[in-house]
Order: C-alpha cells, then structure tokens, then sequence
C-alpha cells in the first residue's frame, strides 16, 4: 500500500459525484478570507458558504502577510472579490507560545536545532488582526470600495466575533 492509497482512493469516490467542472473560479460569493491553517477551521461552513463562493488563504496564524497581499489584489482584480475576512482563532498556538518555545518544539521533534528559523509567533492577537486589516485597507491595489473586517473565530464555539 502507498503512503497515499487511502487518500486517492476517496478522491476516486469525490470525483464520481464532482459537479464543479468548468467552473469559472470566480468568487461566487464575492468573499475572500484570510484564516489560520488548523484543522479545527471548517472555512466555507463556518460562513455558510459552499464551494465556488470564496477564496481562502491559510496560513500560521492566519495572518495578512506579503503572500495573502498578494492573493488578496489578484482576487479583488481578477476573481470577483469584493469582501476580505481576515480570521485568527482562539486557542492558537501561534499566539500561545513564546517564538523561543516553538523554536524547542520544533527543535524537539526534528532531531536538530531550530533556533535559527523564525516562526513568527502572535503577542497580541488583537493587535496583530488591527494590523493585518490596515494592511488590506491601506494596500494602493485593493480599492477603497472593498470591505474589509477583522474577526476572531472561538474554536470551542464555532462562533465569530467581529472585532473591526
């Protein structure tokens, strides 16, 4: 058995029913969002979206950096996007965790030292999503017609709170 069987063998089954052939890629629902890469974080559901509607960014994090920028203008300009969601989430180890104690985790689990890389760690979440929405508004190529918000997502609740 390969390392993938399992997994080729439900994408088989997914594409026996696959119904998004052709699709334009355009964000049906004008919606990109910017979130966290944990596995908690169901993106389209938790908006009550479905395939098709939204561009999605993950990341560590879920932070706005020059990559999401750069995903952000090209979906603002050329995929139909005019609403931008930028998501952190409760409970992340991105933002409970010193850079110095991921840097021994990782250190840990590699069998070498990992101080060197920097992981880009979150004192202050809050803070840090008031950033991240200054960065989208303020960019010179996502217009000023584009709304743009800040949300903090609670992984226990399955709830959002807008925070800007």
């Amino acid at each position: 058995m390969g390392d993938f069987d399992d997994l080729l063998r439900a994408n088989q089954d997914f594409a026996e029913h696959f119904a998004l052939g052709g699709f334009d890629g355009v964000a049906h629902a004008g919606i990109a969002l910017v979130t966290c890469m944990d596995s908690r974080i169901d993106p389209l559901a938790m908006l009550g979206l479905k395939a098709g509607d939204a561009k999605i960014f993950r990341n560590p994090g879920g932070r706005v950096t020059p990559q999401a920028l750069e995903a952000l203008v090209l979906a603002v300009h050329l995929l139909g996007v005019d609403r931008v969601l930028v998501v952190p989430h409760t409970r992340c180890a991105m933002s409970s965790n010193t850079e110095a104690e991921i840097q021994e985790r990782i250190s840990a689990s590699a069998g070498q030292d990992a101080s060197w890389h920097e992981f880009h760690v979150i004192d202050d979440q809050l803070a840090a999503l008031a950033e991240d929405v200054r960065r989208i508004r303020s960019h010179p190529l996502v217009p000023d017609e584009v709304k743009v918000g800040g949300f903090l997502y609670d992984v226990d609740t399955g709830l959002l709170t807008q925070h800007l």
